[in-house]
């Protein structure tokens, strides 16, 4: 008998072991701005797949502001994280977030916006590809305007990576069609309620314009807003999918929305964490594909995007 207990005891100990380093994977998560309908729907999605997989993150608003992004960064880092989660506030600024990151040998996963700057075998970004969801939109509104007539283009932040590829697509569907002209093309940061003063200054300089392609649906709902009840219909599309664009489209004050996957877009940066905090390979960019939304089949998008 005693040798019997002597040999559980030394295979408890030779467990124990193993046992007293298993930890819960720690993941910090920086966003660009928390103050952002999409982002929050995205933030949502993060904080739900974490809880899901048993992960304990800690989420952090950068406020617009690259300095403290950075900050943030570095703080997690501090704070022995096993890997960060970056929505980054600008998309050209983000060599000192990976280079920290790679000093420290942490996973680094952007997410929603594609970094400017070569990914190493320790990085991935999951998101969309933003030129397309300018094509789609804007091949919606050509529809819409018969091929003809002046459209106006409201850019986000013109730090963003997808502000300029959603432009890009945009104006690669209006070069295919010799009737249609961009006549105004503006930034108003993605955000509603500068929209609201772009399009007012529009309609107070007297632009002719027949549609209006947002680079979201934030603007396209701001633009909407400083139209109000202006006789002159003018088309609407955006990008995102969210509820309150889905609301609009129902009611048939939009044209189109793109659909933006921010569940898909949050759980793919959190399961590109855990594989590369274990150590598997995953594909430096995960594309998460952009579907066109309009009145005919906005049915099956309605509980998709939810905070």
């Amino acid at each position: 008998m005693n040798i019997k207990k002597a040999l559980v005891t030394s295979l408890l100990a030779c467990m124990l072991p193993a046992a007293v380093m298993a930890k819960d994977i720690q993941v910090g998560v920086s966003m660009a701005l928390f103050d952002d309908n999409f982002l929050t729907i995205l933030r949502t999605a993060m904080q739900k797949e974490m809880t899901k997989d048993n992960v304990k993150g800690q989420v952090e608003d950068a406020k617009g502001d690259v300095s403290q992004q950075l900050q943030q960064v570095q703080n997690f880092i501090g704070q022995g994280v096993d890997a960060i989660i970056v929505n980054p506030v600008d998309t050209n600024a983000v060599k000192p977030v990976m280079d920290a990151a790679t000093k420290a040998g942490i996973p680094l996963i952007f997410v929603n916006r594609k970094p400017a700057g070569e990914l190493t075998d320790k990085m991935a970004y999951v998101g969309s590809d933003s030129e397309l969801a300018g094509r789609l939109q804007m091949e919606a509104l050509a529809k819409a305007m018969n091929g003809k007539g002046n459209v106006a283009i409201l850019m986000g932040d013109l730090a963003n990576e997808s502000t300029r590829d959603r432009t890009k697509g945009v104006e690669a569907v209006v070069a295919k069609y010799p009737g249609i002209k961009v006549v105004q093309k503006q930034t108003a940061k993605f955000m509603r309620n500068d929209a609201v003063d772009v399009v007012s200054n529009w309609l107070t300089a007297g632009d002719d314009i027949q549609a209006i392609a947002s680079n979201n649906d934030e603007m396209a709902i701001g633009a909407l807003q400083a139209l109000g009840k202006n006789p002159n219909h003018i088309l609407i599309a955006g990008v995102d999918g969210t509820p309150d664009a889905l609301q609009m489209l129902k009611n048939g004050k939009m044209v189109a929305t793109v659909f933006q996957d921010a569940k898909g877009q949050g759980e793919g940066a959190v399961q590109a964490a855990i594989k590369l905090v274990n150590g598997e390979k995953v594909e430096k960019v995960i594309n998460i594909p952009y579907q066109l939304i309009t009145k005919d089949n906005m049915a099956q998008f309605e509980n998709r995007n939810q905070k």
